[in-house]
């Protein structure tokens, strides 16, 4: 089985209609499969060979996606590469993963990887570069068949490399799939970065025949312009993209636009209730998970309870288990298991199978839930990042989603700081809009209108800038 082959099966008899629309024009399915047909047959010619691995580089554009395939189909295995690192991080990568070539667009970091060769796909220039030599040893050799290796984001600074072979691919997307409905009527917004939403994203929208429409930048106006130029029906964003579209004051009406999906990090009820009074669109929320796909997403209560992440999707299960691996009673809050179709066959370094990773059945995610009684399930916070003031929990999530509903910041981090006598107490950084004057006081007073006593801020420091992770999330 291979994921390329069944995406060009599912495709067959629809070759006209367009695969990917961006500022270079449209791409049927046909030129599509003709791309990565051509693409192949070059990169084995330059040495490409099954079971080697190749990391693929570039921002967002159709010939990320067609290396990526064209990787695939070669019976190599890819990682897609963010083009926003830093050059240390890029090495590390590199040199922690053992890939043997990096595919590079010339967009991004410089590695330090000897570089083969040049080959060019119509205006796109791209480098070979070998990072380790191939000896014939298959990259990833504890896995059956694997496919696409992605490292986790690194909130906390520890990535890991997980492996999703060809078989858990299809099946996470289909998964997937059985809630989101798409087809070949949809045009799909794309403005999150391809190297950190491939799978259940860009590979889930071409096996079932939709159109990816790709949106110059991630500013207002490029997402709105998109998606009315498009006609399109599917906007898959972050909570910041949600934002900047509720307050971009030259859109009154999205009519095309059937599905919003907020993904990455957690969204206020405040933002979406915004986001539903300019544009009438509720905003759905969905608990994605490399390891797992996407098995959670909001549909049914979006309008009511957005803040919630939603229902567990047909074929998946969710345990909320006790610190002694004991499944809780609804309501309580524990610790976040989830296990279904589709989910990663294992990690990289050390090797280690998804078997030997599971509990009860169950990937544990690192946060911390509950569900109610109508199989409701909200994300509490995650469980490193807790703080404790005086035997009370305050989940950081909670506070920043507040925070970050003030009409006046754009970005917030909370943590805990240390105390003589609480234990810990709440600790923020804030990232203002431009021109806005800093005012403590002010900020603190509309999180005690909105928050319990002990889980107000009680320092604010104001930066410039706060560190994200390339998939969108905060760096704690």
């Amino acid at each position: 089985m291979n994921i390329v082959d069944i995406v060009f099966q599912a495709n067959k008899d629809h070759g006209n209609q367009v695969a990917i629309r961006d500022e270079i024009g449209s791409l049927t399915y046909k030129e599509f499969k003709q791309e990565i047909l051509g693409l192949s047959e070059t990169l084995k010619a330059k040495g490409l060979r099954e079971g080697m691995g190749v990391g693929v580089m570039d921002r967002n554009s159709r010939y990320f996606i067609i290396s990526v395939f064209a990787v695939l189909y070669c019976k190599a295995v890819a990682m897609p590469v963010s083009n926003q690192l830093k050059t240390q991080e890029l090495d590390t990568i590199l040199s922690k993963s053992g890939l043997n070539w990096l595919l590079d667009a010339g967009n991004g970091p410089t590695s330090s990887a000897k570089t083969i060769d040049d080959y060019e796909i119509q205006v796109s220039q791209w480098t070979i570069k070998e990072y380790k030599n191939f000896t014939g040893t298959r990259f990833a050799d504890h896995v059956a068949d694997p496919a696409i290796i992605r490292y986790t984001s690194g909130t906390t600074g520890l990535a890991k490399g997980v492996i999703i072979g060809h078989k858990s691919i299809n099946d996470r997307i289909d998964g997937a799939n059985t809630a989101l409905k798409l087809g070949r009527t949809d045009k799909i917004v794309w403005v999150l970065p391809m190297s950190y939403h491939f799978v259940v994203s860009i590979i889930l929208y071409l096996k079932y025949g939709a159109t990816i429409a790709l949106t110059k930048d991630f500013l207002a106006e490029s997402i709105f312009n998109c998606i009315t130029e498009t006609k399109g029906s599917f906007l898959y964003a972050s909570p910041m993209h949600i934002k900047l579209l509720s307050n971009y004051s030259a859109a009154d009406a999205l009519p095309t636009l059937r599905t919003v999906i907020s993904t990455s990090t957690a969204i206020s009820k405040e933002q979406c209730d915004m986001f539903y009074e300019k544009y009438r669109i509720p905003v759905s929320q969905a608990y994605g998970i490399i390891e797992i796909g996407l098995p959670i997403i909001n549909f049914d209560k979006a309008a009511e309870e957005p803040d919630a992440v939603g229902h567990v999707l047909e074929g998946y299960d969710v345990g909320i288990l006790s610190e002694d691996n004991e499944l809780l009673d609804v309501g309580q809050i524990g610790n976040l298991g989830i296990k279904g179709p589709g989910m990663f066959d294992a990690y990289l370094s050390p090797p280690k199978l998804r078997s030997e990773v599971l509990n009860r059945g169950y990937f544990m995610t690192g946060d911390l839930a509950s569900v109610d009684a109508g199989g409701l399930v909200r994300v509490e916070g995650r469980k490193k990042s807790m703080i404790n003031v005086s035997g009370n929990k305050v989940f950081p999530v909670e506070v920043e989603q507040v925070l970050c509903s003030h009409a006046d910041i754009e970005l917030a981090r909370v943590s805990g700081y240390k105390h003589r006598f609480m234990g810990e107490i709440v600790s923020a950084e804030v990232v203002l809009r431009e021109g806005v004057a800093q005012d403590s006081e002010a900020i603190i007073s509309y999180c005690r209108q909105r928050l319990t006593t002990y889980k107000l801020p009680q320092k604010i420091t104001f930066v410039d800038q706060l560190e994200m992770t390339d998939s969108g999330k905060l760096k704690r």
